[in-house]
């Protein structure tokens, strides 16, 4: 923390401007030895874009822009310098090394979320968030990031964190100073406010699956028999020509994914190959892969021929009988087969692209269970956050338990600091090195 830090805060390649950032205590002081301008960085305005020249033994490298925030009104909570510059690689590079040379050490990946959280100015779920807000790819990823960036999760953690800070305080009350006279609760007040944190536990654990998926997106194979229309549906879904469509059997071998937006949603488009009996090494190898990938999906579109006899295909049903399952009848356009009258199916036709808007509404339907814009999108925890809170109920059933038998206030008192501490973790209360090396180091450098 005593360090100056520097890292280029742009993605890499060409572009029309890239920036660097420094964060430190001699950070001001590096912007005053390589910055020629009207002002120096020491007298400049902060907050204000300042026009100016960065220079290398009295050699200038580029024109740029230069920003001052003066701590503790920075991101980082530190004295941080921002420099706007051309999106040139080499230029980039040079003034980065610069920097460095004149003081600074090369920034660690995360590492400038990592002092703004370690400064007080965000705890761990919303330091978590910018890297969420980074990474989203659906509106309704960025809304959630957003919520919880604005610290809507941390917020939510602390009155769970304060209920068992209370509990905590009254029981051990009762075993520093057992002849005290103190008013205290009865049991039933303290198991009533134990429940209440508990199915506060329980309303945040719900949003797991939905943090996954928005996370992630939302693993949708598309599967059938070989010919039934499944890479063109691929295709039409991303709209390009993403699959080779061929009429020879077993054109796809191996794996092909995709990520689209649907509603909201980031959906893991995976088109497989062609389930049937086949001879071929190399085809049976892609099939086996199509299982394994069967396997691991939240949803699997089953695409069949609806032009042909409903008996056709292999059974994904025996095969994966666990499988959330969208049946889907492509090559409406051809007619479609007696055999498959009155059976429940979103009917396409990707020659013309019809039906695929209402496919788009059953996917949604089926995982998210309804409106993709309702608030509760808004709130979804993540592996991290599930783990702690997983422990914090599981100490909080403990000590309900050791309650309601009577049990000595120490026995109480154990399970509750454990459920403190489970609690604490989430926003980092109670951290460590190696839970902050795993959140930042999953970071881009510069952020």
């Amino acid at each position: 923390m005593n360090d100056t830090i520097a890292a280029i805060s742009s993605p890499f390649g060409e572009g029309a401007v890239a920036l660097l950032r420094i964060s430190g205590p001699a950070a001001i002081g590096i912007a005053d030895a390589v910055f020629q301008g009207k002002v120096r960085p020491s007298e400049a305005t902060p907050r204000v874009q300042h026009f100016g020249a960065v220079s290398q033994n009295g050699r200038k490298l580029d024109d740029v822009l230069l920003t001052v925030f003066r701590a503790p009104a920075s991101y980082t909570g530190e004295d941080v310098i921002e420099i706007g510059c051309h999106g040139g690689v080499l230029v980039t590079r040079r003034i980065l090394e610069l920097l460095l040379a004149s003081g600074a050490r090369s920034a660690e990946p995360g590492e400038f979320t990592q002092r703004a959280y370690l400064n007080g100015k965000m705890d761990l779920t919303q330091a978590e968030a910018v890297m969420d807000l980074i990474t989203a790819q659906t509106d309704l990823a960025l809304h959630a990031a957003n919520e919880q960036l604005e610290g809507r999760l941390g917020e939510r953690i602390r009155e769970v964190r304060e209920t068992f800070l209370g509990l905590l305080a009254h029981t051990e009350a009762y075993i520093d100073f057992p002849d005290e006279d103190i008013d205290p609760d009865t049991n039933a007040t303290l198991l009533s406010k134990l429940a209440a944190a508990s199915a506060e536990i329980e309303a945040l654990l719900a949003t797991a699956a939905r943090g996954r998926l928005l996370r992630e997106g939302v693993r949708t194979v598309i599967y059938g028999a070989p010919n039934v229309g499944k890479s063109s549906l691929l295709n039409v879904l991303l709209g390009s020509e993403r699959a080779i469509v061929s009429a020879r059997p077993g054109t796809t071998r191996d794996v092909i994914e995709e990520v689209i937006n649907v509603r909201g949603l980031p959906v893991r488009l995976i088109d497989t190959a062609g389930v049937r009996d086949s001879d071929d090494e190399i085809e049976r190898a892609g099939i086996e892969r199509t299982h394994r990938q069967v396997a691991r999906a939240d949803l699997v579109l089953r695409v069949v021929d609806a032009s042909a006899p409903r008996a056709e295909g292999p059974s994904l049903e025996e095969d994966h009988p666990a499988a959330a399952t969208l049946l889907v009848l492509n090559k409406a356009d051809l007619g479609e087969h007696p055999s498959w009258k009155g059976v429940e199916a979103i009917r396409v036709s990707c020659l013309r692209g019809e039906g695929i808007e209402a496919l788009a509404e059953a996917i949604v339907a089926r995982v998210s269970l309804g409106d993709t814009s309702r608030r509760d999108w808004s709130l979804a925890i993540n592996a991290r956050h599930q783990a702690s809170l997983q422990s914090a109920r599981d100490f909080a059933e403990a000590a309900r338990v050791a309650l309601s038998e009577g049990l000595s206030p120490e026995f109480v008192a154990e399970e509750l600091r454990a459920a403190l501490g489970a609690v604490g973790e989430v926003v980092g209360h109670a951290d460590t090195e190696e839970i902050l090396g795993k959140i930042f180091s999953s970071f881009c450098i510069g952020k």
